[in-house]
C-alpha cells in the first residue's frame, strides 16, 4: 500500500454556499452592508484589544503582581507574647496575628512602631532597620 492509495474513512463535510439562488437568495440571511455581509470576514478577537491595552512600560509586569508582606508593628509581638518565647509565622497565624492569602502563608514584616522589652526569638521573618535596632537591643536574637 503507498500513500496515494490511502482514502479517509468519511469524506469532509461541505461547507454551505449560500447567495446563488434557490431558497436563500439575495443576501442569504447576512443583512446588507457591513464587515459581516462580505465573504471571508473575520473579526478581531477581543483578547487582542485586551492585549493591546497593556501599557509597554519598562517594569510593567515586575511593579504590578509583587505581593506586598503582611506587617505587624513591635507593639502587637509586646503584647501577645511572653519573655523567651519563639515567634514565627506558624505561632502568629495561631494568634491570629496574621491570616493567610488566597490558602498560602503570607511573607511578614516587623515594623518599628512600638517599644520591646522582652528577650524572644525570631525566625523566618523580614524586619525594618528600626525593628531590628530595637529588638537587639531588648537582648532579642533574629
Amino acid at each position: 500500500m503507498q500513500i496515494h492509495q490511502i482514502r479517509p474513512a468519511f469524506k469532509p463535510k461541505k461547507k454551505k454556499r449560500i447567495g446563488r439562488g434557490g431558497k436563500r437568495g439575495s443576501y442569504s440571511g447576512r443583512g446588507i452592508k457591513g464587515q459581516k455581509s462580505r465573504a471571508g470576514h473575520r473579526i478581531r478577537p477581543a483578547l487582542r484589544d485586551i492585549i493591546k491595552k497593556i501599557p509597554k512600560k519598562r517594569g510593567y509586569k515586575t511593579r504590578k503582581f509583587r505581593k506586598k508582606p503582611e506587617v505587624i508593628n513591635l507593639d502587637k509581638i509586646e503584647k501577645y507574647f511572653k519573655d523567651g518565647e519563639t515567634v514565627e509565622p506558624k505561632i502568629l497565624l495561631e494568634k491570629k496575628l496574621i491570616s493567610l492569602q488566597n490558602g498560602k502563608m503570607p511573607e511578614i514584616k516587623i515594623l518599628g512602631n512600638g517599644e520591646i522589652t522582652k528577650k524572644l526569638l525570631f525566625k523566618g521573618l523580614k524586619f525594618s532597620n528600626s525593628a531590628k535596632e530595637k529588638i537587639e537591643k531588648a537582648g532579642g536574637r533574629i
